[in-house]
């Protein structure tokens, strides 16, 4: 499952990182970036995660005030 984050427009809440850290974390400005186990190329805001992360990924985006997280094949 492909999620990417926009991350050029990510305010640093926290609140996907909180809700979802085994796929969301920050970077040294607290901006969310996909963890490295699942990134694609080294991409931060791009990364392919197992089935068994589809929920917890969909509830990091759910809670995005800015709606730039987005989770689909």
């Amino acid at each position: 499952m492909r999620v990417t984050i926009e991350r050029e427009e990510c305010i640093a809440c926290g609140a996907c990182m909180q809700d979802c850290p085994e796929v969301f974390e920050e970077d040294d400005e607290g901006i969310s970036q996909v963890v490295e186990d699942y990134r694609v190329d080294d991409n931060l805001a791009v990364g392919e995660i197992p089935d068994d992360l589809e929920d917890c990924a969909e509830t990091g985006a759910d809670v995005c005030p800015v709606e730039i997280i987005h989770v689909g094949s």
